[in-house]
């Protein structure tokens, strides 16, 4: 079984390994300061960069948190401490539905409800979008690892006459934060990933933006164009931008485990 388990694990981490090591041989020609700092050249140009569509991301990313992730924690400790009811068991069933319709859906929706009436693509559409692509995975997320505390320090806290929302602050909260924080990162990585929600909302941008309401770049629509293009060195842009993405995410997910561990070592001493 042990065997079995190594080969397993062996399984699942290969791929990855995989989509870096091909990625990266497939776009370290283009990995230069460069793409970092410099914008996009014109067509049929060779070098640039995708200086914009770092920084774009980076914004989208943040909308999506600030519109998505409070509502699924906070949703997610409703679910776990007051959900036992129909009103809990109709909010997680259309948390599953909705972490399983297409990411395009989402987009299309979106486009109908902020880019329509602000008649124009912006960052705060494809914000909109992204938060809520990243609400069932948070929400699901928090609530199972709410539900794991042991009920022993809940009942400890309020027969020491702690009230029940500080018992959920200090306490519970604080244990469950290892596993809180790695489905804000699930939820993080796949709204980072997208690009079909950003097409319809975002659209993108090849000059330098930081404006919210307007059109902004990104590293997926980035991604898409310069893939499906006939030049061979933007081809080349768009498998180095594809790891840096993934590069992104590895270290946002070890900054994140850091800070959470030491969080976690302080409050058992």
């Amino acid at each position: 079984m042990s065997s079995l388990c190594i080969l397993s694990v062996l399984v699942a981490v290969v791929p990855l390994f995989l989509v870096i090591y091909y990625t990266l041989s497939q776009g370290i020609g283009a990995l230069n300061l460069d793409f970092f700092i410099k914008m996009p050249k014109p067509v049929g140009e060779s070098g640039g960069g995708m200086a914009n569509a770092l920084v774009g991301t980076a914004i989208l990313i943040g909308l999506g948190s600030i519109i998505g992730l409070p509502v699924s924690i906070l949703a997610g400790i409703y679910l776990a401490e007051n959900g036992d009811n129909t009103f809990g068991a109709i909010v997680r069933f259309f948390a599953d539905v909705l972490s399983g319709i297409p990411s395009i859906v989402v987009g299309v929706v979106a486009y109908m409800l902020v880019v329509l009436p602000m008649k124009g693509f912006s960052a705060i559409a494809g914000g909109v979008a992204l938060g809520i692509l990243m609400i069932p995975t948070a929400t699901r997320t928090t609530e199972e690892m709410i539900r794991l505390v042991p009920h022993s320090l809940r009942e400890a806290a309020l027969a020491l006459g702690i009230p029940q929302w500080k018992t959920m602050l200090r306490i519970v909260l604080p244990v469950a934060l290892k596993g809180i924080t790695t489905g804000i990162l699930l939820a993080i990585a796949r709204a980072a990933g997208e690009t079909a929600p950003l097409l319809f909302t975002a659209l993108g941008n090849r000059f330098w933006s930081t404006e919210i309401n307007h059109p902004i770049a990104s590293l997926t629509v980035f991604i898409y164009d310069y893939a499906k293009a006939p030049f061979e060195d933007w081809n080349r842009q768009a498998w180095a931008a594809a790891f840096v993405l993934i590069l992104l995410i590895v270290i946002v997910n070890v900054i994140f485990r850091f800070a959470t561990r030491d969080r976690y070592e302080s409050n058992r001493t």
